[in-house]
């Protein structure tokens, strides 16, 4: 899998926040089929940054309801990707 097709979009939440700020992490939706090892590879090849660490996680779809239908959103992957000490990636510095 080629590192530019592995991270799908970062994820911006209260959440992914509190973890930029505090302990440099941080969060991004990936491909289901890429591995810890895929997602370090892209992080470095797409950012100048050397990554410590990559945490995954599953997402399961919550079910959501429009009027009387319900359906359920699909599942995802997301990505906890911790950087060497002092470093920061560009995407976020305006935020």
């Amino acid at each position: 899998m080629h590192p530019s097709e592995v991270i799908l979009r970062p994820v911006v939440s209260e959440k992914s926040t509190n973890l930029r700020e505090l302990e440099g992490k941080y969060v991004f939706q990936v491909k289901r089929q890429a591995s810890k090892e895929d997602v370090k590879k892209a992080i470095e090849w797409l950012y100048p940054v050397k990554v410590t660490s990559v945490n995954t996680i599953v997402m399961r779809g919550k079910e959501k309801r429009r009027g009387v239908h319900t359906y359920l959103r699909s599942n995802f992957k997301k990505a906890i990707v911790a950087l060497k000490d002092g470093a920061k990636l560009p995407l976020f510095e305006d935020q």
